[in-house]
């Protein structure tokens, strides 16, 4: 199983992509669906909204006063922070149990459009941004009843394309006709995420030569696969040893301090082991092994330095 986070702006066409992913055969989870069911009325999270801000934001019949809600934390951050801990948590449990009900060989897809943090992202196998022109966005907007004005705003009130980049592991191009981004979407498909996959579910080192697209190894793409290996084995010190590793666009990262119960975690995490360990290292434990792990992701290759030992 793999994760994949399909986010990008208002208008931009997130909903399009989810919507082929899922007619190839992933397994689609909203996140703006989730975010309704944990206000539904009844529900805790409702509770404690109604606690927080007040029964003025409770309808007659039970349900949320959306409306009254983001007059109170529109422009007031505060406001804001308190709102996001009490639907932010519930919506991952709730996330995380519907992942946990898919198929072990699934490609679980989150249409998640808040998707702001490296940490966050670092959740997710793979991170798929889709873009279009705002003034495409706006018209798109539009159609959709919204007044010029309300769509530029909404636009306006998001995260920039430049802010999503450092998040991003593949760009999504929707400006042009629906068959060029579907064909997209179904190679995407075909060469990467289905291999992508089965190479997590196997433990096995993907193939970079097997037509998943031109990696890239910039410091953007080293942070986001650092984030990822730190998430995977908590406590270790993870660093970008060079700009490339050993196959062309490969990143070359070290992992320090790997607690070794935590090396199937990264496996899971897209990093299968590479070869057998290999000579010794001294990391806080002289008996530290060294173990080579690369990428099961067949579109960014990388070679992962792992250093065994307890801090």
């Amino acid at each position: 199983m793999i994760t994949v986070a399909v986010t990008g702006g208002i208008g931009a066409g997130k909903s399009t992509v989810s919507r082929r992913l899922a007619e190839l055969g992933a397994v689609v989870i909203d996140s703006d669906r989730l975010a309704r069911e944990v206000v539904a009325p009844g529900s805790a999270g409702l509770a404690e909204i109604a606690a927080e801000f007040g029964t003025d934001v409770i309808a007659a019949d039970g349900s949320l006063l959306r409306p009254a809600l983001a007059a109170i934390v529109f422009g007031d951050p505060a406001a804001r922070t308190r709102l996001e801990s009490i639907t932010h948590p519930r919506v991952r449990a709730l996330f995380e149990e519907q992942r946990a009900a898919a198929p072990a060989n699934a490609v679980v897809v989150n249409d998640i459009p808040l998707l702001v943090d490296l940490r966050v992202a670092a959740g997710f196998h793979l991170v798929l941004t889709v873009r279009a022109d705002p003034e495409v966005r706006v018209a798109r907007l539009i159609d959709r009843g919204l007044a010029e004005a309300d769509a530029r705003a909404r636009i306006a009130a998001q995260i920039t394309d430049a802010d999503r980049d450092p998040l991003t592991d593949k760009w999504l191009d929707n400006d042009g006709a629906p068959e060029a981004l579907e064909s997209t979407i179904d190679s995407l498909w075909r060469d990467r995420l289905l291999p992508f996959e089965r190479n997590v579910r196997e433990g096995r080192v993907a193939d970079p030569s097997g037509g998943a697209g031109t990696a890239v190894a910039d410091p953007a793409t080293a942070r986001r696969l650092a984030a990822r290996i730190g998430a995977a084995v908590p406590g270790s010190a993870v660093t970008v040893l060079a700009p490339t590793g050993p196959a062309p666009g490969s990143v070359h990262l070290r992992a320090a301090t790997v607690d070794p119960r935590l090396l199937p975690e990264l496996t899971a995490a897209g990093f299968p082991p590479l070869a057998r360990p290999s000579g010794v290292a001294v990391v806080g434990d002289a008996d530290a092994a060294v173990h080579r792990h690369g990428a099961a992701d067949p579109g960014q290759p990388a070679d992962v330095d792992v250093l065994l030992g307890l801090r």
